[in-house]
C-alpha cells in the first residue's frame, strides 16, 4: 500500500495549491483518506477527510470555506483543493489511508502514511 503526496511548493498570501496523493496496492474507495499536516513545532493535525464509498467530507474549522478535498477514484489520487491561503497554513502535508476508522480526522486511526509534501505560503 503506497501514497505519494505532490503539488506542494512556495506560494503567496491569498494564493491557491492543489495537493494531490496519489495511492497504489489498495481499492480507494474502499478506505478513509485523510489530509494531515504538521508545522514546525507544533502538532500534527487533520486538515480534511473523504469516507470510504459514500466520500462524506469533514474539515478542520480553520480551513473551511477555503479548502476542498475530492476523489478519483480512476486515477487512484485524492485532491486537496486549497485557496486563499494564509501564511499560518504553512507546514508539511500528509495524506493517510485507513479501511476502517472511527473519526476520519483523528491522525491516530491510520497506519498507512505518505512522505510529505511542504506547503510554504509567504509573501
Amino acid at each position: 500500500l503506497q501514497l505519494v503526496e505532490s503539488g506542494g511548493g512556495l506560494v503567496q498570501p491569498g494564493g491557491s495549491l492543489r495537493l494531490s496523493c496519489t495511492t497504489s496496492g489498495f481499492p480507494l474507495d474502499y478506505y478513509h483518506i485523510g489530509w494531515f499536516r504538521q508545522a514546525p513545532g507544533k502538532e500534527r493535525e487533520g486538515v480534511s477527510c473523504i469516507g470510504s464509498s459514500g466520500g462524506r467530507t469533514i474539515y478542520a474549522d480553520s480551513v473551511k470555506g477555503r479548502f476542498t478535498i475530492s476523489r478519483d477514484s480512476i486515477k487512484n489520487t485524492v485532491y486537496l483543493q486549497m485557496n486563499s491561503l494564509k501564511p499560518e497554513d504553512t507546514a508539511v502535508y500528509f495524506c493517510a489511508a485507513e479501511e476502517l476508522v472511527h473519526f476520519c480526522h483523528n491522525a491516530e486511526e491510520y497506519d498507512f502514511w505518505g512522505q510529505g509534501t511542504q506547503v510554504t505560503v509567504s509573501a
